[in-house]
């Protein structure tokens, strides 16, 4: 539920930064689990009279595009305490109280804001978030530490920093230096300023990893895939069975393209299924000689480096053998092993079990063996 600001509360949204520690285009710019980090910034202000939204001249078609209509969009400064000045003189005669909040904080909540504001209405004539400081300090040089702070009365500074907007305005006119933040301004002009609840999910982006820490907060961005495969292969002449990558001695072979391996077909069709890329005969045709007696691992393997290549890791694979002959038991685990190196993950999740069909239907009658297979894909 959106914060209903009181009459005479505006909010300023900081958007001028290059944002270069994240990689890529500016941090705001970019996507954050469909939608744009300032996208999800701006929205949390959406129930406040007036917003103003501070771009880069070189965004500023970029932000008309998007947001036009529901903000006043202004152009920033070389600085941030610049950039803020805009945003205040875009305010002037239209706001009695200002929330000023930092672009790249895309996961601020509804309580944090309201504990800014109802500080503000309490008397206060400045208030800010933050959180303690829990961790221990140290002073380092050269990859080593050379001595502790105290951590007693530090925090950790967050926005939004509410002020009352005349007050802050003065402040940033007899200080036009660059700041960390408003509040270090404010206490330059001699404005106290209130200390209100912080959150750590009010993190700002600010490096790489900072995305998938943001992206795991809002909950919906891990990218889930299962998939399910079925393959069966008639017996015919032969010695020797291939399951799951182990041959196993038998009266009779299995029929098929390539070598026939019904387990591992099942497991690579599970996995192109979770990626919804058809089947093993998309990729490899059986039309295609040069697969006549192929080596199965050929198929799941490119099926398991297709996945990751996506930025997929593997959750587990489940495989079910359906046959009254031979039996898996005593290869259960080599088979396990055996698709675990070729899929380049961890023995621990990879399952191989057997079951009979009661001597009901085709394999029952050991014409043939069938297989099931489950494949989970996860991408955070």
């Amino acid at each position: 539920m959106t914060v209903k600001a009181p009459s005479g509360y505006a909010a300023i949204v900081t958007a001028a930064g290059r944002g270069t520690r994240a990689g890529g285009e500016p941090k705001q710019w970019r996507d954050l689990a469909g939608r744009s980090v300032l996208a999800r910034s701006l929205e949390a202000f959406a129930g406040f009279e007036r917003v103003v939204l501070v771009v880069h001249p070189d965004d500023m078609a970029r932000a008309i595009a998007d947001f036009a209509g529901g903000v006043t969009i202004v152009t920033g400064g070389d600085t941030r305490a610049a950039s803020v000045m805009a945003g205040l003189e875009a305010l002037e005669g239209q706001a009695t109280h200002v929330l000023i909040h930092d672009g790249a904080r895309p996961l601020v909540s509804d309580v944090v804001i309201q504990g800014v504001i109802d500080a503000l209405q309490a008397g206060a004539q400045a208030a800010a978030p933050a959180l303690p400081v829990s961790d221990a300090l140290w002073n380092g040089a050269d990859g080593a530490v050379i001595g502790t702070t105290s951590r007693n009365g530090l925090f950790r500074a967050q926005t939004p920093q509410g002020f009352a907007l005349g007050q802050i305005s003065k402040a940033h006119r007899l200080h036009p230096d660059d700041a960390a933040d408003d509040v270090e301004l404010a206490l330059k002009a001699g404005i106290p300023v209130a200390i209100t609840p912080g959150s750590e999910d009010n993190l700002k982006i600010t490096f790489p990893a900072d995305f998938a820490r943001a992206e795991r907060i809002l909950g919906g961005a891990m990218d889930i895939r299962l998939g399910n495969g079925y393959d069966v292969h008639a017996f015919g002449p032969g010695n020797h069975v291939w399951l799951c990558g182990i041959q196993i001695a038998h009266e009779a072979g299995l029929v098929g393209h390539s070598d026939a391996d019904v387990g591992m077909h099942a497991l690579t069709d599970a996995i192109y299924g979770a990626l919804a890329e058809g089947d093993i005969g998309r990729h490899f045709p059986p039309s295609d000689p040069q697969w006549k007696g192929a080596d199965s691992a050929i198929f799941l393997r490119h099926a398991a480096d297709l996945a990751r290549e996506r930025g997929f890791t593997f959750g587990n694979a489940d495989v079910t053998l359906i046959c009254e002959a031979p039996k898996i038991g005593p290869h259960a685990q080599a088979m396990q092993a055996r698709l675990a190196e070729i899929m380049g993950v961890d023995a621990t999740r990879i399952s191989v079990k057997a079951t009979t069909s009661e001597r009901l239907g085709f394999t029952g009658r050991r014409e043939g063996i069938a297989a099931i297979a489950t494949a989970a894909l996860m991408k955070a």
